[in-house]
């Protein structure tokens, strides 16, 4: 009978302590991925690149889990309180700080860290970023998203126009809405095309995130918008002035229009009423 010595059986046991949790570890759960899609990939990509924030592949390699869930919940204290490391991530952000993710708490952190961890294993992660073509944009693209933005032309999806809440500084006449922010220069905030192009895939904001949940923007769509704040941003525009003084002028003066039409309308209607009322009493 063959004796296995001790000592070649003892590397394999100690393999099989550390390897064996990582092959028994839970995949995400569904809410925790759909949770990262909404919050997270407009921003951010896990192996694909940075966008607005940083490329998430190889963050639990570069800080600890505890700084993580730390910065998570509250990222502009953690910046502030932090050293070298955080003023970095701050100035390769052009000093925008990442806004509070709602509902982010240590227990969801910690759910969000195991799926960056396993995402980064696999050869290609679900959340490498919209691959935007990278193919020279023409004036049909930047027509066809001017069109998109005005609500010339209708979204696949449902979804509503661009201008019904913003602006931007070539569309002239009274602007578009002001509920959000202007974009004449959004294409230069976000860096081009790749950031731009997966914000408009899955808008994060709050206002817009409930609108484009169930009707997202389509890949040749979010080129066409592309296009058209890229036109916008090289055209050297300034951000549009606001046409709220203008347009309250506009609506006083029609206004007053109306009166002076209603009263030349009822004048006579009135005086012949009253005519008769008079006559009346006279004859009494």
């Amino acid at each position: 009978m063959r004796l296995i010595h001790l000592s070649s059986v003892f590397p394999l046991l100690l393999a099989s302590v550390f390897v064996a949790p990582v092959f028994a570890q839970d995949p995400p759960s569904e809410e925790t991925i759909n949770f990262f899609a909404r919050n997270c990939a407009s921003c951010h990509t896990i192996g694909g690149g940075r966008l607005t924030g940083p490329d998430l592949a190889g963050l639990t390699e570069r800080r600890d889990s505890d700084w993580i869930t730390q910065f998570l919940i509250d990222p502009k204290g953690t910046i502030d309180a932090g050293g070298e490391y955080e003023q970095r991530i701050l100035a390769e952000s052009r000093g925008v700080y990442m806004p509070p993710v709602p509902g982010m708490n240590a227990a969801l952190a910690g759910k969000l860290i195991a799926l960056i961890e396993q995402e980064e294993q696999k050869e290609k992660s679900q959340f490498a970023g919209v691959q935007v073509s990278d193919r020279p944009l023409t004036a049909a693209d930047v027509k066809k998203g001017r069109e998109l933005f005005l609500g010339a032309l209708d979204f696949e999806s449902g979804a509503p126009a661009c201008v019904s809440c913003h602006t931007s500084a070539s569309i002239g006449g009274f602007g578009g809405g002001n509920l959000g922010p202007d974009l004449t220069a959004v294409y230069s905030r976000l860096e081009g095309r790749t950031a731009l192009g997966a914000w408009l895939s899955s808008p994060p904001s709050e206002t817009m995130k409930p609108l484009f949940a169930d009707h997202p923007i389509e890949s040749d769509e979010v080129l066409a918008l592309v296009a058209f704040f890229g036109d916008e941003a090289a055209s050297g525009l300034e951000q549009s002035e606001s046409q709220s003084l203008p347009f309250l002028l506009m609506g006083l003066g029609l206004a007053a229009t109306l009166l002076v039409i209603f009263d030349l309308v009822w004048r006579n209607r009135f005086r012949g009423v009253r005519r008769s009322l008079i006559q009346e009493a006279r004859n009494a």
